[in-house]
């Protein structure tokens, strides 16, 4: 019993926040779609068989499915969760069909309707950082130096106590929360610094060491740290407007961490291992709700931003490889071949397995028992 209540510790906030993702992305492709006069057939929060449903007023189909890792909205003439278009179907269609069907819209529609659901995915972190930052406060910590660790990085880089980081590689530094996820990504990395010392400013490089630190899961992640301590944290409330921009700005962190994260894998600087699938994600929701709804409320927002940032990836299957055949179709004045198209989707699939697999082979690593099982069979 004990068991299963602590799977449950982890499985249902994980579910929670993953289903509300979802709804909110495909929900953004489904209000577009409206607004430009297709039909949508199904709106499914998961993939499989079907749980519960209900039909509305339009015909939609609404329903749970039974693997909550997902969900679709397929529309009039859809031959499956993709939107891969049916093509006997397509050219069968009668001329008011086709005013409904998604594949007759005009490519503005179509690429509309398709960004519809990332752009719906930061339109929410948003909403959820500015509302934290208004009725909460947004972690606030001025950028001072309130003590350097002896033999540290920031030691040999000439860092004093007092003095106040202005900008790191010319991006302006408002918060030491901000410093601190710029540094954890640029371990062994030097890092140009101006600060504010006695009035003037002073240009300084450091270079973070690479260090191991607890990651949750029984294991440890590499961040770079630079070895500087401050007074505290402090939650600031803003008024709404200070709020959106200051959300829209940890939107933007969100985003810019990532690319970084990714360019440093591909040019060998980093290792991939530090990638999470659904197992790590499931984790770390589980860790952060016993904390308390409100971390868990700002997970949901980063993991939005996440998952809207990765559909725009173009990689066919996801929204942003559908918006890559229709820059290509905006070019050449037509689509690409039904071949093409066919080929585009399967090496897409494989690309998102693959990652898949990847991402829950990194998780499985980090699992005390895992590595204990792996070690009797080596």
């Amino acid at each position: 019993m004990d068991f299963i209540a602590s799977l449950a510790g982890y499985v249902i906030p994980f579910v929670v926040v993953l289903t509300i993702i979802v709804f909110i992305h495909e929900l953004g492709h489904y209000w577009v779609a409206r607004r430009c006069g297709v039909r949508v057939e199904v709106f499914s929060i998961g993939f499989g068989p079907e749980l519960f449903g209900w039909n509305d007023k339009h015909g939609t189909r609404w329903k749970i499915s039974a693997v909550p890792l997902g969900g679709y909205v397929k529309f009039f003439g859809d031959a499956d969760a993709t939107s891969s278009a049916d093509n006997d179907a397509v050219a069968a269609m009668t001329v008011d069909e086709r005013k409904v069907s998604f594949h007759h819209q005009r490519l503005r529609n179509r690429m509309a309707i398709v960004a519809a659901g990332p752009v719906a995915n930061f339109i929410f972190a948003i909403f959820i950082y500015a509302a934290l930052f208004s009725l909460v406060g947004q972690p606030f910590t001025p950028p001072v130096v309130g003590d350097v660790v002896p033999g540290s990085a920031a030691e040999v880089a000439g860092l004093r106590a007092g003095d106040r980081i202005l900008s790191a590689d010319g991006t302006n530094i408002q918060r030491f929360e901000e410093l601190r996820s710029y540094v954890a990504l640029r371990a062994e990395t030097p890092i140009a610094l101006t600060v504010l010392r006695d009035g003037g400013e002073i240009p300084l490089t450091v270079v973070p060491s690479r260090v191991d630190v607890a990651d949750g899961m029984g294991g440890t992640q590499r961040v770079g740290q630079i070895g500087i301590r401050t007074t505290g944290i402090d939650f600031v409330r803003h008024d709404p407007a200070t709020a959106i921009v200051q959300a829209v700005r940890e939107t933007w962190h969100v985003v810019a961490n990532t690319f970084t994260y990714l360019g440093r894998i591909i040019d060998g600087r980093e290792s991939g291992d530090q990638l999470s699938g659904p197992l790590g994600i499931a984790k770390m929701s589980g860790d952060v709700a016993k904390n308390g709804w409100l971390g868990l409320v700002s997970l949901m927002a980063t993991l939005s931003v996440a998952i809207g940032l990765i559909n725009l990836f173009p990689v066919p299957m996801l929204d942003g490889g559908h918006l890559m055949f229709y820059g290509i179709e905006a070019v050449r004045g037509r689509p690409l071949g039904e071949r093409a198209q066919e080929y585009g989707f399967r090496i897409g699939f494989a690309l998102v397995m693959s990652l898949f697999l990847f991402a829950t082979w990194n998780d499985l690593n980090r699992l005390p028992i895992f590595n204990f099982l792996t070690g009797l069979f080596s």
